[in-house]
């Protein structure tokens, strides 16, 4: 019988007590087998979770702060100051703060009248919205799903609704509720979703969807079994014959922080009427582009009201940004960055056929004139460079081609250059003297954008202070056209498996280490993982044991350092080593 105020045990405690007492009494051959699946979290009488489970304690012991934050998204995102910033600034807050209740034993209070901060971004096509999102979510190492509004229906009609985003982040998150719970969801095109006064009928794509947003952007439980789906409702069925009850797994929207993003196209003028200078006659327009983003910064929420959001919808989203658009320069900028996805992909397509691609300043900048033309921002730049190195993408795997110089005539009139290209089988000797040159240069652009960098992956003692370790990753960088932080990664975890070798060749009686020049001689090979860099290593100790035995012979001698000589000539490095250990 149990009296009012026990403290009931969990089913894994009853499960633990029940299996000790048979055991005890039948041996260990018998167990408690359950039928019901293991929870993420262990829940109390209320429903509510609690502890965290392993899946979420990097969210736990989450440190980053704003600035190191921009930091990192200045490694890749041109211009964008203010997006930067405040994206940045409420993200590490929002993650900062769900630590920080951890540690106080407060995850699952909310204090009344708390706002998460939800963030609304404005700005034209283009501009890097879904890339900086996505960036922030990739470095947090949180779950991110992305959505268009536009193609969400109000729950409960046909068509995905709202809560399937939850459903998605949950997939996201390898099937893990916990982690699931401190993801982010950002939906696209949501100016889409502003009602319209003119309409008639109920509008369940619409202000129908801004109201299926309203509970999840704010706190919910979104069942994981969809209402609507036919084969989710078999397996509850399936699931109450063999368990006896309904299987209640859900997803709290507490810890989820929404961002939206759009292009909010005649918001402007709204803007521009509350602000009181609306012009008369034939200025009564906005015309100019940095006028029309003046007035975008200004942007308040009666104005997304006027433009047709609810405004309880409006009130979840307390943060507000928008993005600059992008001119010429700023495209020619991002086509300089060494980790701009544009460049890097079209190296990656030539490089699969065995080609190495470099351009020209001229061709670059060509190719940021013309993508302006486009105007579709920073998506113009991959559409220039298609259209115009398709054909060569076509023609020169079949041939001999190892190195292709990318000039600006070849951007203005790519078949004709084409041809020209083929026509002269001197040509080939031009582009591979050419690109020598190039990339030459652009190796120094790369050392200099890393010495320069704020990122903490570049500030990390095994890479910083040494320009030698500089110069290799930008040689990675260039070898296997990576992104500088992917570099970075990938020299890291190479020299963690040079002191893997270290601990393995040492002995209790002699230590061996392997300087700096030791390990850049290794690095400078190019290894592609753990394989190569231990059958370097390897080498170095078959040719140097004999040797390393002697030298453990002297009782003073308790640590032997390879230098880079060692590498390049193990038996001189180590003849020379037994020689001066032996001297009197």
């Amino acid at each position: 019988m149990v009296r009012h105020g026990d403290v009931l045990p969990s089913r894994k405690e009853l499960e633990r007590e029940i299996s000790k007492y048979l055991a005890d009494k039948y041996g260990e051959k018998i167990k408690v087998m359950s039928d019901f699946p293991a929870a993420e979290s262990e829940k109390d009488d209320t429903g509510e979770k609690f502890g965290p489970s392993s899946a979420t304690a990097e969210i736990f012991n989450f440190q980053l702060k704003p600035e190191e934050l921009v930091a990192y998204l200045d490694e890749y995102v041109v211009r964008q100051d203010q997006a930067k910033a405040v994206l940045a600034t409420k993200i590490c807050t929002h993650f900062n703060r769900i630590r920080h209740a951890a540690e106080k034993g407060r995850l699952d209070r909310r204090s009344q009248g708390q706002v998460k901060s939800n963030v609304l971004l404005i700005g034209p096509t283009g501009v890097g919205k879904t890339f900086l999102i996505k960036l922030i979510a990739r470095k947090l190492g949180v779950p991110f799903v992305k959505g268009d509004a536009t193609k969400f229906s109000e729950t409960g009609y046909v068509g995905r609704d709202v809560e399937d985003l939850v459903r998605d982040l949950v997939k996201e998150a390898g099937g893990v509720i916990d982690r699931a719970e401190f993801g982010i969801i950002y939906v696209d095109e949501i100016d889409k979703i502003a009602g319209s006064d003119d309409r008639i009928t109920h509008d369940v794509s619409r202000t129908g969807v801004q109201r299926a947003l309203l509970k999840p952007m704010e706190e919910t439980e979104v069942e994981l079994k969809v209402p609507h789906d036919p084969i989710s409702q078999l397996e509850a069925i399936e699931y109450y014959r063999t368990h006896g009850k309904r299987e209640g797994r859900t997803v709290n929207t507490r810890n989820i922080l929404f961002i939206m993003s759009g292009a909010f196209t005649g918001l402007e003028e709204i803007v521009k009427k509350r602000v009181g200078r609306q012009s008369i006659g034939f200025e009564s327009t906005v015309t100019s582009k940095k006028e029309a983003m003046l007035y975008l910064g200004q942007t308040k929420a009666e104005d997304l009201i006027q433009y047709g959001f609810e405004s309880e919808f409006v009130g979840r989203l307390p943060v507000i940004t928008v993005l600059d658009e992008l001119s010429e320069d700023d495209f020619y900028r991002i086509l300089l960055n060494p980790n701009n996805s544009v460049v890097l992909g079209k190296r990656q397509d030539f490089r699969a056929y065995g080609i190495r691609l470099v351009f020209e300043d001229d061709a670059l900048r060509e190719v940021a004139a013309r993508a302006v033309k486009e105007k579709t921002g920073a998506r113009g730049l991959v559409s220039v460079l298609e259209r115009s190195l398709l054909p060569y993408e076509k023609k020169l795997p079949s041939g001999d081609q190892a190195y292709l110089v990318v000039s600006r005539d070849m951007i203005i009139a790519p078949e004709t250059e084409l041809a020209d290209l083929l026509a002269d089988p001197g040509r080939a000797e031009f582009h591979r003297r050419r690109f020598e040159v190039l990339a030459s240069e652009e190796r120094e652009r790369i050392v200099e954008f890393l010495r320069k960098s704020r990122a903490d992956c570049f500030a990390r003692q095994e890479i910083a202070g040494s320009p030698n370790r500089l110069r290799l990753l930008a040689e990675m960088c260039q070898e296997d056209n990576l992104e500088s932080h992917e570099a970075c990664r990938i020299m890291v975890e190479l020299l963690g498996y040079i002191r893997e070798c270290e601990a393995e060749f040492s002995s209790a009686d002699l230590a061996v280490r392997f300087d700096q020049t030791a390990e850049d001689e290794i690095l400078a090979a190019m290894p592609a993982g753990r394989a190569e860099v231990v059958a370097a290593c390897e080498r170095v100790f078959r040719i140097c044991e004999p040797g390393l035995r002697l030298i453990n012979r002297k009782k003073d001698i308790r640590q032997v350092v390879l230098t880079g000589e060692a590498i390049g000539d193990p038996e001189k490095f180590i003849n020379k080593l037994v020689q001066n250990s032996f001297i009197v």
